[in-house]
């Protein structure tokens, strides 16, 4: 396996690959709010949507594939409008090689420079090493969302978490 990893600004030739990673992380049924990537069609017209908004979402490649990403995107609403939502996954055999700290504080610096005010994101509570991943960055707890998440009969509690870009520290 080639160790070497790029971070870089999702382009249009990244996206069947992001897909592909998308749809690994999905099915893990740990960490994402699906089950699996939604069809391709949908996820490029995300990316490319992303890209003409010119939303931070970069991805990590290795030997060309994507094998994780970072992406903020607006929330939708008028009175929303400052705040952006915080998506985040690796491949597997990348993690806990300090890639998702590096992809983090990327992406929130070029949330920042968008002209983001707040970022927030979910998190499923029994993830520990996301959670102080994120306090790291400056994210601080605001809620939890008791049985938000079920799967295969099992509830899960999401945590809440944001940070506000004037508090914004370095994750790495």
């Amino acid at each position: 396996m080639d160790d070497a990893v790029e971070i870089v600004p999702i382009r249009q030739d990244h996206i069947e690959s992001f897909h592909r990673a998308l749809d690994f992380v999905a099915r893990e049924r740990r960490y994402l709010a699906f089950l699996e990537a939604p069809p391709l069609e949908a996820t490029r017209s995300f990316v490319l949507g992303n890209i003409e908004q010119g939303y931070p979402q970069l991805v990590a490649l290795s030997a060309g594939e994507v094998v994780g990403w970072c992406d903020v995107t607006r929330k939708a609403r008028p009175i929303y409008a400052h705040s952006g939502v915080l998506g985040i996954a690796l491949l597997p055999e990348f993690r806990s090689r300090r890639i998702g700290r590096q992809l983090l504080d990327r992406t929130l610096v070029a949330a920042r420079t968008f002209g983001f005010h707040r970022i927030e994101l979910t998190v499923r509570e029994n993830n520990k090493n996301a959670i102080e991943l994120y306090k790291k960055a400056g994210f601080e707890i605001e809620g939890l969302l008791r049985d938000a998440v079920q799967i295969d009969g099992a509830f899960e509690n999401v945590v809440l978490m944001a940070t506000l870009m004037q508090t914004l520290r370095s994750a790495c």
